[in-house]
């Protein structure tokens, strides 16, 4: 166990990129986060519109049900 600790490198490589480089790769990955955002965004306003369209169609169906079962005639 203690051979592991210490037969494996405790550094991490360096990568030298130029200027150009660097605001290429931040580029692409607001690019990447952006598009990432949009699809969830797409996503979550799917999702509630079909829940919405769920809740109408409940809500109708009460409604329905509700009327032919007829006024209560119960009083307090």
């Amino acid at each position: 166990m203690f051979d592991l600790l210490f037969d494996a490198p405790s550094y991490r490589p360096v990568y030298v990129i130029s200027d150009s480089e660097m605001k290429e790769l931040k580029k692409t990955q607001h690019q990447d986060e952006l598009n990432g955002i949009i699809n969830q965004k797409k996503k979550l306003e799917e999702a509630y519109k079909a829940q919405l369209k769920h809740l109408e169609e409940r809500e109708k169906e009460l409604k329905k049900e509700l009327k032919a079962i007829g006024p209560s005639n119960k009083k307090v």
